[in-house]
């Protein structure tokens, strides 16, 4: 009997966050399913773990962390 998986949507979306250049901040989010994959991209550039970015994630919630925060981060 063949079914379609239910789509993976956002519980709570992002809110705006406001760091002071050099800051740490967090983006955080909220799955209707947990460890879904997830993409954090900023325009079409896909973020990678490393000095700059760190991504969680743990069951339905996804969290962004960006580092020595900057303008064009934003």
């Amino acid at each position: 009997l063949p079914f379609q998986a239910l789509p993976v949507l956002f519980k709570h979306w992002l809110k705006n966050e406001e760091v002071e250049e050099g800051g740490t901040a967090m983006l955080r989010c909220e799955l209707t399913k947990p460890n879904a994959p997830v993409e954090w991209r900023k325009g079409d550039t896909v973020l990678q773990p490393g000095d700059k970015y760190d991504i969680r994630q743990e069951g339905t919630r996804v969290e962004l962390v960006i580092y020595d925060a900057e303008a064009q981060d934003a």
